[in-house]
């Protein structure tokens, strides 16, 4: 489906224009980027390191202050929102990070139930009376990824993969309309890698989400994400189907490489996959 068509249907959901952000130091992270991205559209964003690839996914929330340029949730810009209304919109934004941001003296429910802190007042969640439907939530949620058993566990007992798995969690009881991802592989291993990706997309595909994920990982952008943008100092050089991702193009990304392995790599664990 076109953006063109998404647009006239009333699909479009973000939509960046002339993004741009340029830090005290001078260097320009991101050049007057444009992207726009439908309803239920899973995107990965990769790019060697300094792209801009994070700092992308925090002017959208606003954890980073864009320098210029437009934030379109729906029909609101998001730059020109004071911290009320901020506050609020970010209720519709999911954020997952690549350290979990866990509190790790907290259990694996209460951590999930923080992701509540948006809808219920201070002392509701300073005593953690949350309303009984959040807590019934946080159950289903912790049963779709596998860890139920673990509600009561301590954050600082889980390993990396469930860690990671809390963190979905506790960003999709926001009951966000999209996700930003920022690089949710980076601290595990090649195994729980995959299964946090196909975790991520197919949730994704279940509540009709739409999300970003920057990842540095080729091969899984390409094996689970339907469309992946490339960027390079802080430009978009890439924008389609895993398959168009050539050895040129991914030249033109990342500079100099034997990229034919990377693309056999990917065919070869598609048939691991399709094994499994």
């Amino acid at each position: 489906m076109g953006l063109s068509h998404c647009r006239a249907r009333g699909f479009l959901m973000l939509r960046l224009q002339k993004l741009t952000k340029t830090y005290k130091t001078g260097d320009q992270a991101l050049k007057a980027i444009d992207l726009e991205v439908p309803k239920g559209q899973v995107l990965a964003l990769i790019g060697p390191s300094g792209a801009g690839k994070s700092t992308m996914i925090r002017c959208i929330n606003r954890l980073v202050e864009p320098t210029s340029g437009a934030v379109m949730l729906d029909e609101t810009d998001l730059t020109k929102l004071g911290a009320g209304a901020l506050r609020r919109a970010r209720r519709e934004m999911g954020m997952i990070f690549q350290e979990y941001a866990l509190v790790e003296r907290l259990t694996v429910m209460e951590n999930v139930l923080s992701g509540r802190l948006g809808y219920v007042g201070f002392w509701r969640s300073f005593l953690r009376r949350y309303p009984q439907s959040d807590v019934d939530e946080a159950f289903r949620l912790l049963d779709r990824v596998g860890l139920l058993h673990m509600a009561d566990k301590r954050a600082d007992e889980l390993s990396g993969g469930q860690r990671q798995r809390v963190g979905i969690c506790r960003a999709l009881i926001q009951n966000p309309k999209l996700l930003l991802v920022d690089e949710p592989t980076a601290s595990l291993d090649p195994k729980t890698s995959r299964q946090i990706m196909r975790l991520i997309t197919e949730l994704c595909r279940e509540r009709g989400l739409a999300a970003i994920i920057n990842i540095h990982d080729v091969a899984l952008a390409q094996m689970f994400v339907p469309r992946i943008v490339g960027l390079r100092f802080g430009e978009i050089v890439f924008d389609g189907v895993p398959n168009a991702l050539t050895p040129e193009k991914l030249t033109e990304i990342y500079g100099e490489e034997d990229w034919e392995a990377t693309i056999e790599k990917v065919d070869d664990e598609e048939d691991v996959e399709a094994a499994e």
